[in-house]
C-alpha cells in the first residue's frame, strides 16, 4: 500500500469543526472595518522577489532566511508572500489608487520558513490594513483606536497595547551611528544574529528576542531620546489623543519593528497567554515606501492581525464566538419520500433564505437517520415518508423535548419562522 501523502511542515489543515470560528472572527475584523469606510483589495500571493527585497529590506531575518521563492518557467524569481504591505502598495501604485486617499483592508495567507511552534507557521492568514495619502497623526489614532474596538467587538481582553516612535529617517540615521557605538562596545556580549546586523541593520538587534540579548538592549541608547521636533510633536499629539480616549497604552524605546520600511509611528498588542508568540497585532507608518519602490511619495501607515493568533487567544479567554447551530434535519424514508425531500427542502429554502437545513442523502434506516439528525444537534428533525407524502404533512420532532407534532405542508414554513 502506498504511503499516504501529508501536508507540509507548518502548513495546517484547518478542519470543519473549527472553520465556522474563523468565518465568525473574520466577519467580525470585516465589519468593524467597513464600519470605518475600509474598503477590500485583492491581490495576487506571488509576486516577483525583487518585491521583498526591496522592501522588507535584505538584511532581515524575511529575505535572508524565511521567504519561500523559486524560478518560473520564464526564469523569472518570484515569492509567494510573506507579509502584505509590500503587495498592497505595488497593487495600489500599478492601478493608480494612489492619486487620492485610500482606506484598504485584505485578508489571505502569507508564507514563511520558519521553524514551526505553537501560533507560529509556516503558512499563517492574516488581515491586513493600509491607508494611503494621509499625514499624521490622526489616522495614527484611528488605526490603534479601531484595533481596540476590534477586540472589543470579539469579548477579547488580556491584550496590551505598546507604542513607540522610530522617528525621521534623518533621526534615525544619527541615532543609529549612536547604536553602533554602543554595542561596539560592547561587542564580545553580541549574539551571531547581532555581531552580523551590527553594521547593516543595527536597529534590529534592539528586536531580538534572545533572553541573553535582554539586559544589553535595556541599557541601549534609546529612539525616543533621539527624534527629531517633528516626530516628537506627532508621538505627543498621538499619545494624548489615545489618552483622551480613554485607551490605555505603554511606550516601548524598544519596540522597532522587523520590517525595514517603517518609520515614525510604530505599535503592537501584545499578550503573555500565548507563549513567545506573544503578538497578535503589529504595524506602524511607512512614509517611504511608495517612493522605495518606484512611486511618486506618499504617506503610509498600516497593521497587520495574525488570525491563528487572535483565535488562540479568544479560546484562552472561553471567547470564542457562538457558532449558529443548525435548525432542522430533514429525514426521508423510503424512496418516494426521498425524492420528496429534496423537493420540500427547496421550497423551504426558498420561503425562509436564512434556514439552516441539512437534508439526509445516500439512504439508510430511519434509525440510522435519526442518528445522524442527532449528531447534527439540528433543533428540529423533520420526518417524511410515505404517509406524510399521502397526507401532504411533515413531521416535526423538537429534539431538545422530545415532543412531535404533525404540520402541513402548507404551514411549515410559518411554524419554522
Amino acid at each position: 500500500m502506498a504511503d499516504i501523502i501529508r501536508s507540509i511542515r507548518g502548513m495546517n489543515d484547518i478542519l470543519p469543526e473549527v472553520t465556522p470560528y474563523w468565518q465568525a472572527v473574520e466577519a467580525a475584523l470585516k465589519d468593524v472595518l467597513s464600519s470605518y469606510g475600509y474598503q477590500e483589495i485583492r491581490f495576487p500571493i506571488v509576486e516577483k522577489t525583487e518585491l521583498f527585497c526591496r522592501s522588507i529590506g535584505e538584511v532581515t531575518d524575511i529575505v535572508e532566511k524565511e521567504m519561500y521563492t523559486f524560478n518560473d518557467r520564464n526564469g523569472d524569481q518570484l515569492t509567494l508572500r510573506p507579509e502584505g504591505t509590500a503587495g498592497c502598495v505595488r497593487a495600489a501604485m500599478q492601478n493608480g489608487l494612489l492619486n487620492q486617499t485610500q482606506r484598504l483592508w485584505y485578508m489571505g495567507p502569507m508564507f514563511r520558513h520558519e521553524r514551526p511552534q505553537k501560533g507560529r507557521y509556516r503558512q499563517f492568514h492574516q488581515v491586513g490594513v493600509e491607508a494611503y495619502g494621509f499625514n499624521g497623526p490622526d489616522i495614527d489614532a484611528e488605526m490603534i483606536l479601531m484595533t481596540a474596538r476590534i477586540w472589543k467587538k470579539l469579548g477579547l481582553t488580556g491584550a496590551t497595547l505598546q507604542i513607540n516612535s522610530l522617528g525621521s529617517t534623518e533621526a534615525r540615521l544619527a541615532y543609529r551611528e549612536v547604536l553602533v557605538t554602543y554595542f561596539e562596545a560592547h561587542q564580545d556580549e553580541l549574539d551571531d544574529d547581532s555581531q552580523r546586523r551590527l553594521h547593516t541593520n543595527p536597529l534590529r538587534i534592539l528586536d531580538s528576542k534572545n533572553p541573553a540579548m535582554q539586559a544589553l538592549n535595556e541599557a541601549a541608547p534609546k529612539l525616543i531620546d533621539h527624534l527629531d521636533d517633528e516626530s516628537r510633536l506627532e508621538f505627543d499629539t498621538l499619545c494624548q489623543t489615545l489618552t483622551d480616549a480613554g485607551l490605555s497604552y505603554e511606550i516601548n524605546p524598544r519596540l522597532v519593528r522587523g520590517l525595514d520600511y517603517y518609520g515614525k509611528t510604530v505599535f503592537e498588542w501584545v499578550t503573555d497567554q500565548l507563549g513567545s508568540q506573544g503578538t497578535i497585532c503589529a504595524g506602524g507608518r511607512y512614509d517611504g515606501l511608495v517612493a522605495q519602490l518606484g512611486g511618486k511619495g506618499a504617506t503610509a501607515i498600516g497593521f497587520a492581525i495574525g488570525i491563528e493568533r487572535l483565535i488562540s487567544l479568544l479560546e484562552a479567554n472561553d471567547a470564542l464566538p457562538e457558532i449558529p447551530s443548525i435548525d432542522a434535519y430533514l429525514v426521508a424514508v423510503g424512496d418516494a419520500a426521498a425524492k420528496q425531500s429534496l423537493i420540500l427542502a427547496e421550497q423551504l429554502r426558498d420561503q425562509l433564505p436564512q434556514l439552516k437545513l441539512i437534508t439526509h442523502c445516500g439512504g439508510g434506516s430511519f434509525k440510522n437517520q435519526f442518528k445522524r439528525a442527532d449528531r447534527s444537534k439540528a433543533r428540529w428533525t423533520l420526518i417524511l415518508g410515505d404517509d406524510e407524502i399521502s397526507q401532504r404533512v411533515v413531521g416535526v420532532k423538537t429534539m431538545a423535548t422530545g415532543e412531535q407534532e404533525t404540520v402541513a405542508w402548507d404551514a411549515l414554513a410559518s411554524y419554522l419562522k
